[in-house]
């Protein structure tokens, strides 16, 4: 029970990682505020609690990229219980555009994507670093990719019509530098800002494309959301308490 009489926010909650990561929280005795732009907790997720765990899960509503709606989640979370000792970062928004290939990504599209993605993440910390400070503390962990910090291989996306967004190239890279930046200048306020870079998360891919990332990889290859939850209650856990300003790579050796 790592995380027992804890209470920890989860944005992005009801995706692929997210799921597994309000599972994992859950089932290590914390407290979760998951939180989406519908605000409602998927029945995929609800079927797999108990009806105990069930009462440590709260759902609701937030944008990301509205400065009020994520003001407002972190003070609904004070109101509803009272403290918050840590938030994890899952939100991916994006246009319509978003997936089209270097060549044919326009301007506006581009400006848009790393706007929302890359600023819904400073807004989440900005207004998180808020929260913590006035508690004497806590972790905050962002979710960037392995393709934060590597090359893109674009070699396992031929004979498919899938590519490797320059948008999020960028916006992932970025995010690994602003977690640096915040660890560093939220070391008074005892706030610990940390980093996942998860490797593919498997979402029903074509095969072409999984026999060559996996070629890549140690023993699994494509992830599951499980395969990244546990390091993410590691990081929010007292295990980490000195642990700080790091990016944490979760990708079965295909970065190497």
């Amino acid at each position: 029970m790592l995380l027992e009489t804890k209470v920890f926010a989860v944005i992005g909650g009801n995706g692929l990682i997210g799921k597994k990561t309000v599972s994992a929280i859950v089932s290590h005795g914390g407290t979760v505020v998951t939180a989406s732009r519908s605000g409602r907790m998927v029945s995929s997720l609800q079927e797999k609690l108990s009806v105990e765990e069930r009462k440590r899960v709260d759902a609701t509503r937030v944008d990301v990229n509205v400065p009020e709606s994520v003001e407002n989640f972190f003070e609904g979370i004070l109101k509803r219980h009272g403290k918050c000792n840590g938030i994890i970062n899952l939100s991916f928004p994006k246009n319509k555009q978003f997936g089209a290939k270097f060549e044919d990504v326009t301007y506006p599209s581009f400006l848009e994507n790393v706007g929302s993605h890359l600023g819904g993440a400073f807004l989440v910390c900005q207004k998180a670093a808020k929260i913590l400070a006035s508690q004497g503390g806590g972790s905050i962990i962002n979710c960037s990719s392995i393709y934060g910090f590597m090359a893109p291989r674009f070699d396992i996306y031929k004979d498919t019509p899938m590519t490797k967004e320059v948008e999020y190239i960028t916006t992932k890279a970025a995010i690994i530098q602003l977690t640096r930046y915040l660890a560093q200048y939220l070391k008074p306020q005892y706030i610990r800002v940390n980093c996942i870079s998860p490797g593919g998360v498997f979402n029903d891919q074509p095969q072409p494309f999984l026999d060559k990332y996996n070629a890549h990889c140690n023993i699994k290859g494509m992830l599951n959301g499980e395969d990244v939850a546990g390091t993410i209650v590691f990081l929010l856990s007292d295990l980490a308490t000195h642990l700080t300003g790091q990016n944490i790579v979760i990708d079965d050796g295909f970065s190497l």
